[in-house]
């Protein structure tokens, strides 16, 4: 009993030194989570949130922090709207490209450090976690461009001529994911070489927004006139599952054509969720069973053509500038700029700072970090 009355008098006395203590460590570690939202995002609709990036303070419940400019367009001229956005804490910068043009921008003083215009224009890119390389689809054309991020120039170019569109660069570095607009094959390069090493699939059309798992062993793809996703072996290159989601029915769409435009891994790859154009939702399914199990629905404010994750999952990000709280499965915040205007956009990531400097990167794609 004497023994239990000293410990609970030295709690009374270090609990205020311990919660203190505990208090400046988080004020000294200085994180702050942002949301880097590139505009147009949605082809060029400037009514979602105009031209530019647009910044959000994820822990202060997503409110609307700054206005970072891009482009300034002649009058009369259309804007271009926002093909990628990728981002390297390593080296503290962050790309966006559209339909003409791919520009870095140093993440500490928002200036732009360099910006090129490539034959063909560029679509969705990807950088290697390294921050040195980036992949640069040309606009739906024949050829990626291999780029030093640093400077801009080209290294190296591979052609598929399958409409080049989505890339995702493999989290360990070694393998890079090439899917385009025309082709019902996933094809994986070599990131040393520069030379497609294996193709995933055929699967049963084009392949879309698609997704992998931190492994590298599985793919998840969306296709055209499937309201579901497919499943691929990232090892045998062989399609290992059709999921179409139940209790709903495909429809017109405004963007893309597709019923399904937008796939994503949680972090943790317990769950994958999937878009749902024609019904303005999303669903979400088991991820630790194979078929992944339809569990959920969430119904949106408008058609969702992407999704992506917080770094630590704990926030979803389709691109109808909803915000979704993960266990919850609630809409717990909207994107407004700086007007109070709603904002949508298929082209956002997270950034953490401490101290002023970038130290964690998300990602545009829903790619599992397991």
């Amino acid at each position: 009993m004497r023994i239990r009355r000293v410990v609970i008098c030295l709690w009374f006395m270090l609990a205020p030194t311990i919660l203190s203590e505990s208090r400046q460590l988080r004020a000294a570690d200085g994180e702050k989570q942002l949301l880097y939202v590139a505009v147009p995002g949605i082809r060029d609709y400037v009514e979602y949130g105009g031209v530019g990036i647009l910044v959000y303070d994820i822990g202060a419940g997503h409110k609307f922090v700054k206005r970072i400019p891009t482009w300034n367009m002649p009058p009369g001229q259309a804007p271009e709207n926002v093909k990628g956005i990728a981002a390297s804490a390593r080296t503290g910068k962050l790309y966006v490209s559209t339909t003409k043009r791919l520009a870095c921008f140093d993440l500490v003083t928002e200036k732009k450090v360099w910006e090129r215009m490539y034959e063909g224009g560029s679509d969705r890119m990807a950088i290697s976690p390294d921050g040195k390389i980036l992949y640069v689809p040309s606009l739906e054309g024949p050829h990626w461009y291999i780029v030093d991020a640093s400077t801009g120039d080209v290294e190296a170019k591979i052609e598929l001529r399958s409409g080049s569109h989505n890339t995702i660069y493999g989290p360990d570095g070694s393998r890079v994911y090439l899917a385009g607009l025309h082709s019902p094959v996933l094809s994986v390069v070599d990131a040393k070489t520069h030379t497609v090493v294996q193709e995933i699939g055929p699967f049963s059309h084009s392949i879309r927004p698609f997704t992998i798992n931190g492994s590298q062993t599985l793919c998840f793809v969306n296709v055209n006139e499937l309201l579901g996703f497919e499943v691929g072996d990232c090892k045998t290159g062989k399609v290992l599952h059709r999921v179409e989601v139940a209790g709903y029915q495909t429809g017109p769409t405004k963007r893309h054509g597709c019923p399904s435009h937008g796939i994503a891994l949680t972090p943790d790859e317990r769950e994958l969720w999937l878009a749902d154009a024609a019904n303005s939702s999303i669903h979400v399914f088991d991820a630790t069973v194979m078929p992944p199990k339809q569990v959920a629905s969430i119904k949106l404010r408008d058609q969702p053509g992407w999704i992506t994750f917080s770094i630590d999952g704990r926030h979803a990000y389709p691109s109808t500038g909803d915000v979704i709280d993960t266990h919850s499965k609630r809409v717990v915040a909207t994107l407004e700029d700086e007007a109070g205007r709603p904002v949508q956009s298929e082209k956002l990531l997270e950034l953490v700072f401490a101290n002023g400097r970038p130290v964690r990167a998300g990602d545009q794609f829903g790619i599992g970090r397991k």
